[in-house]
């Protein structure tokens, strides 16, 4: 039961650390609208987002007006277009993205996922339709996000697939090179996608999930850290306990605003997503925490086993606090969306090495990391195999959202606005893997694979 002390820090948080409910996402399944022609695909995924969604922003406004806890987001995910589009008989999948990207906005909704496709163990002709289509589609919409899952611990990596996403990646970058390929920031490479995300730009509504479901994202760096300000100089165990308690609280919030999310839409409460979900704002920042806990500056030695702690309490605190914990659940490193972590990058001191050890640890993976433009598509392939490689060996989610962009070098910045920040162009290592990724076929499963 809440008391008053309970309430008045809970709207201290709100007031002064950045806690906000980052996400209430809808999932919508769209597998009953495939047809064989495209046009009347397009229409019916059109009728039924904005049929099953109509009062989504209404009710989360509603919600925030009632209850005083911000609601930064307001989404949709679907079922992934691959699998829709599969009866069509087009050889692109732009108009589907159309027909999401028109839902979106007539819903009202920040943005929209599932022009998804699931390649882990190899690719069907309409995954690969999807797949190519996938630079115009990000060119020609606004809200739209785009993910293809190319691994996994069951499947292996499907490095054909790998190979073809570096090529995508770099062509979105050059399509979009007016807003310094932001296409890219809008699409996410997986290894162990999961059905249930409600983050963007990797969020899509899995065929093992209900017809329509909410999912919420709850984020609060700035409390965390907070938190740490009075324990400083304590051993682990209680920087750590402290951490837990903390997400305890958040994901109770997070469990409280879903509930009544799913009641009023009438749609079944799905999960809780707590991720500490940084953004550009001061105070709101995981690089923070990190420091905040002994470290000088964030990628320095010490900083893998600092985000260990931190992502390992976050999850123990958020399962005390609802039976529905879910998503990708744990710390982000997104590093234009922190502003520790842009100037640790810019320091020099967080490299992309140090951040894909890192991401060994963290809740997904290399995420919002702008690279020089005319890095080669066989490098960018060879980063998201490596990071692949570390999530199908330790049976967790990983990914790689990187923007290759156009005309900028080391050092150059990367403006995206809003909650995607900016970037500073970071190195890549000069010598060519073209060879490695020119292999193709698929990287097999490890041995922890055979669980049956």
């Amino acid at each position: 039961m809440l008391n008053i002390k309970d309430i008045i820090e809970t709207q201290d948080m709100i007031d002064k650390r950045h806690l906000d409910i980052r996400t209430i996402t809808m999932g919508i399944s769209l597998l009953d609208c495939a047809d064989t022609d495209m046009a009347a695909c397009a229409r019916k995924v059109y009728d039924k987002i904005t049929r099953r969604a109509e009062k989504l922003v209404q009710v989360g406004e509603e919600l925030e007006s009632e209850f005083g806890i911000p609601i930064v987001n307001k989404r949709i995910s679907v079922t992934p277009i691959a699998i829709v589009g599969g009866s069509c008989r087009a050889d692109s999948y732009v108009p589907l993205a159309v027909a999401m990207d028109k839902a979106a906005k007539t819903c009202g909704v920040n943005f929209i996922g599932g022009f998804s496709a699931l390649v882990q163990k190899g690719c069907t002709n309409s995954d690969w339709t999807l797949i190519r289509s996938i630079p115009e589609a990000l060119q020609a919409t606004e809200r739209v996000c785009a993910s293809v899952n190319v691994g996994s611990t069951k499947a292996g990596i499907n490095m054909d697939a790998v190979a073809e996403m570096g090529r995508i990646i770099r062509k979105t970058a050059e399509l979009t090179a007016d807003q310094d390929g932001l296409g890219c920031a809008k699409l996410v490479v997986f290894a162990n996608a999961v059905e249930d995300n409600p983050f963007m730009a990797g969020a899509f509504h899995g065929v093992g999930e209900p017809e329509c479901a909410l999912n919420v994202g709850v984020s609060g760096p700035g409390v965390v850290h907070h938190a740490l300000e009075n324990v400083k100089g304590q051993p682990f165990d209680i920087v750590a306990e402290t951490v837990k308690k903390t997400a305890f609280r958040i994901t109770r919030m997070g469990q409280l605003i879903g509930q009544e999310a799913s009641r009023r839409l009438e749609v079944p409460f799905g999960i809780v997503d707590l991720s500490l979900a940084p953004t550009p704002a001061v105070g709101d920042s995981v690089a923070r925490i990190l420091e905040e806990m002994g470290l000088e500056v964030c990628g320095t030695h010490g900083t893998t086993a600092a985000l260990a702690l931190l992502n390992d309490a976050v999850k123990k605190g958020g399962v005390m606090a609802s039976n529905h914990v879910g998503g990708l659940s744990g710390a982000f490193i997104p590093v234009s969306e922190d502003e520790g972590m842009i100037a640790a990058a810019e320091r020099g001191t967080l490299t992309l090495a140090k951040l894909e050890a890192m991401t060994c640890v963290c809740s997904v993976g290399l995420d919002m990391i702008a690279v020089p433009g005319d890095t080669p598509a066989a490098t960018i392939s060879a980063i998201i195999a490596d990071e692949a490689a570390i999530g199908m060996v330790n049976s967790k989610t990983t990914a790689v959202r990187i923007i290759p962009a156009p005309g900028k070098a080391v050092g150059d910045r990367v403006e995206m606005g809003g909650l995607l920040g900016s970037a500073p162009v970071m190195p890549v290592h000069p010598e060519s893997a073209e060879d490695f990724i020119a292999r193709g076929g698929r990287i097999p499963a490890p041995l922890q694979s055979l669980k049956n």
